[in-house]
């Protein structure tokens, strides 16, 4: 049983991880906002009068970009993970990403704890900032299912019948990725975005350390090494830290993540990808 126990737990640290925020985040850490964007390097954007009248350059995704990963607990494969872009909706009469998350364990930890999670998040392809958040959770006997949609004009959000204020342009715990793809990192900055989760809203840090090269079984990859630093009690507060490693290019595709957690380490590695198609809106 002791064992057992174990095992439920790196899965779980997997799920949170691969659910990504992302996968993750950055994917599903509790995060939040602050941001100086002339001082910290946000890309350039123009703003309107109006509430959703931002402009977002993006040369980083698109449409048909697909990612997918090994999740490792130390040497043992845990399951995959996966990143898509299928389509492009149309949200309050604009133009939308559909973002997908998967994360599902193998079939030896299936057998003893089955997960089996999908996160979509629904991003204004103009703006780049989060219209609505999905959550599909099924981990072993658990079952949760989380929707909620930002009013980004009166800039709130209804979660659990309850009406919360949100900085504008808001990001949820997917987009946010999606949005630090499109930053210019420097080495040695940080960086900050708004962000809601589950209910919450925390600062998140967005810090660059440095450059470096690395081997995964999708190929070899020059990456800058980014760690989302989150004030507020989650699996990587305490137990871990999280490094992200995007690549040193205008994608800054997630190839590597890895996180030390109260018992071994965590990692996902791109095994595939294919990239989406860069359109002006």
């Amino acid at each position: 049983m002791p064992n057992r126990s174990l095992l439920q737990k790196v899965i779980l640290g997997l799920v949170v991880f691969a659910g990504l925020a992302p996968l993750v985040y950055f994917v599903s850490v509790q995060t939040g906002l602050s941001v100086a964007l002339a001082e910290e390097g946000i890309p350039e954007e123009s703003t309107v009068t109006g509430a959703i009248d931002r402009y977002v350059q993006n040369v980083a995704f698109g449409v048909g970009e697909e990612f997918t990963f090994d999740i490792n607990y130390g040497f043992i494969n845990a399951g995959t993970a996966s990143m898509s872009i299928p389509r492009l909706v149309e949200f309050n009469g604009r133009p939308s990403y559909q973002i997908i998350t998967r994360a599902e364990s193998n079939k030896f930890f299936s057998t003893i704890f089955k997960v089996d999670d999908r996160v979509e998040s629904i991003m204004d392809a103009i703006g780049l900032f989060s219209w609505r958040f999905d959550k599909k959770l099924r981990e072993g006997s658990y079952r949760s299912h989380r929707q909620y949609e930002f009013d980004q004009k009166n800039h709130t959000v209804v979660y659990k019948g309850d009406t919360i204020e949100v900085p504008p342009y808001v990001q949820d715990a997917l987009s946010v990725l999606y949005y630090v793809r499109t930053l210019d990192l420097e080495v040695g900055k940080s960086y900050y975005v708004d962000n809601f989760t589950d209910g919450r809203q925390m600062p998140l840090e967005i810090k660059v350390h440095r450059r470096e090269r690395v081997e995964v079984p999708a190929g070899t990859f020059d990456c800058i090494v980014v760690e989302p630093l989150v004030k507020s009690v989650g699996v990587f507060k305490h137990e871990g830290r999280l490094k992200v490693y995007l690549t040193d290019d205008r994608v800054k595709m997630p190839v590597l993540m890895k996180s030390k957690v109260l018992v071994g380490s965590i990692t996902a590695e791109m095994t595939s990808y294919k990239l989406g198609d860069i359109e002006v809106f």
